[in-house]
C-alpha cells in the first residue's frame, strides 16, 4: 500500500469520521497546550523567582530531547503493531494512561529536579499520545481529503486555548484540579475516535517515485522546522512576552488575559483554515496557501518585535496565530502526501514531528541568547526571517503542487 497523492483513488472517509479525527487532534493539543503555555511558567516562577527563564530553558529542553525521541519510538511501535495484524488505537490509550501519570507527577513537584524529571515524562506520555493518532489519520483519509482533514486540524490551538481560559475562569484551586479539569477535557475528544473501527484509505494509483518523494519530503520538513520555531518560542515564553512589555502585572497576574487572547487568536484563523484547505483539495495547489499563510505570520511576528504595549502585541499575536495555523493545517496533509512508505508511517510522521520537537530545543536556546526579561524584540525579529524563509522553501517542493 502506498500514500494517497492524487485523488485518493476512494470514495473517501465521511464528514463524521474526519471531524472525529480533527477532534481527537485538538484532544491531543489540550494535553500540552493549557500546562505548557499557561501553567508551567506561573509554576516555574513560584519556584525560581528571577531565575525563572533559566530553570523554564532547562525545563522545556529536557522535555523536548525526551518528546524526540518517544515520537519516533512509540510511532515505530504502532507500525509493527499493524504489521502483525494490530491496531494502533491500543497505544493511544497507553498514551492517555501515561499522561494521568504526568499530570500528577507535575502537580506534585516542589523542586527544580522534580518538574524536570515530571516535564520530561509528559512529553513522553503526549508523544505516545500523539504518535500513533497522526498514523492512524494518514492511514485513513485519502489524499483528496487531506486539506480539509488538515483545514480541521486548525481545532486545536483555539479548543485548547478555550480549555486554558476556562480552566483560568472557574478558579479551580491549585495545579491538581486544574490538570484533572485538562485531562476530562483530553478524554472527551480522543475517546470518540477510539470507538470507531480502522479503515484503511484505498492506495493511489501510480504515484512518485520513493527517491522524488524523500526529497520533497526533506524540504518540507525543513519548511515547517524553520516556522515551528516562532510557534514554540511563543507557546513557551508568551507569558514572560506580555511581562516584559507590561511590568506592572506578574506572571500570574498575566495569565487570565493571556488566555482569552490566545483563545481568541487560534478561534479565527480556523475557518479561514477550513476553507483554504477545501479549496487547495480541489485545485490541487498547496504550495501558494503555505507561503501566503508564513508571509502572514512574519508580518504578525515583526509587530510583535516593534510593540510596546498590549494595544500592539495583541492584535500583532493574533495576525501571526492566524498565519501560522494556516501553514500548519495546511503543511500536516501536504507532508502526509509525501510520505514514502505506507508500512513506515508511524516511524516517518515521528520523524517529520522532530519540526515540533527540534523548535523547542532550538526556540529556548534562542530565547536565552537574544531575549531579556524586559526585552523579546531580538529573537522576534530573527523568528520573522526565519518563518518567512520557511515559507519560501516549499516553492522548491516539486512532487506536489
Amino acid at each position: 500500500m502506498t500514500t494517497d497523492s492524487g485523488s485518493g483513488g476512494a470514495a473517501g472517509r465521511g464528514m463524521g469520521f474526519i471531524l472525529l479525527v480533527a477532534l481527537a487532534n485538538a484532544g491531543g493539543v489540550i494535553a500540552f497546550l493549557p500546562l505548557l503555555s499557561l501553567l508551567l511558567p506561573v509554576k516555574i516562577a513560584e519556584i525560581a523567582g528571577e531565575a525563572r527563564i533559566g530553570l523554564f530553558t532547562a525545563t522545556v529542553i529536557a522535555g523536548a530531547l525526551a518528546a524526540s525521541i518517544a515520537n519516533i519510538a512509540f510511532g515505530w511501535a504502532s507500525d509493527r503493531a499493524l504489521a502483525r495484524g494490530r491496531q494502533r488505537r491500543p497505544w493511544v490509550v497507553l498514551g492517555l494512561i501515561l499522561l494521568a501519570a504526568s499530570f500528577v507527577a507535575v502537580a506534585l513537584a516542589q523542586t527544580p529536579a522534580a518538574i524536570i524529571l515530571a516535564i520530561i515524562l509528559f512529553q513522553v506520555a503526549v508523544n505516545a499520545l500523539l504518535s500513533p493518532m497522526f498514523a492512524i489519520m494518514a492511514d485513513e483519509v485519502p489524499g483528496a481529503q487531506m486539506g480539509l482533514a488538515g483545514g480541521l486540524i486548525a481545532l486545536g490551538s483555539p479548543l485548547a486555548s478555550a480549555v486554558g481560559a476556562l480552566m483560568i475562569a472557574l478558579g479551580l484551586a491549585g495545579a491538581g484540579a486544574q490538570l484533572g479539569f485538562v485531562f476530562a477535557a483530553v478524554l472527551i475528544c480522543v475517546v470518540p475516535l477510539l470507538r470507531v473501527p480502522a479503515r484503511p484509505a484505498a492506495p493511489a494509483s501510480g504515484g512518485a517515485p520513493a527517491r522524488l518523494l524523500g526529497r520533497d519530503l526533506a524540504i518540507a520538513w525543513t519548511a515547517r522546522l524553520l516556522v515551528q520555531i516562532a510557534g514554540n518560542v511563543l507557546s513557551l515564553y508568551l507569558v514572560y512576552y506580555f511581562v516584559s512589555i507590561d511590568p506592572d502585572l506578574s506572571a500570574a497576574q498575566q495569565v487570565g488575559p493571556i488566555g482569552q487572547l490566545m483563545t481568541i487568536a487560534y478561534l479565527l484563523p480556523l475557518p479561514v483554515a477550513i476553507l483554504l484547505g477545501r479549496w487547495s483539495d480541489r485545485i490541487g495547489q498547496r504550495k501558494p496557501f503555505l507561503l501566503g499563510a508564513a508571509t502572514l505570520a512574519a508580518i504578525g511576528l515583526l509587530g510583535l518585535a516593534l510593540a510596546r504595549d498590549w494595544s500592539i502585541a495583541a492584535p500583532a499575536f493574533a495576525l501571526y496565530a492566524m498565519g501560522s495555523s494556516v501553514f500548519l493545517s495546511i503543511h500536516s496533509g501536504f507532508a502526509m502526501q509525501l510520505l514514502p512508505s505506507a508500512q513506515n508511517r508511524g516511524r516517518d510522521l515521528g520523524l517529520i514531528n522532530l519540526t515540533n520537537t527540534l523548535p523547542a530545543l532550538l526556540g529556548p536556546a534562542l530565547a536565552w541568547a537574544l531575549a531579556t526579561p524586559h526585552d523579546f524584540g531580538p529573537v522576534m525579529l530573527l523568528l520573522a526571517a526565519l518563518t518567512l524563509i520557511g515559507g519560501a522553501l516549499v516553492l522548491g517542493i516539486r512532487q506536489q503542487r
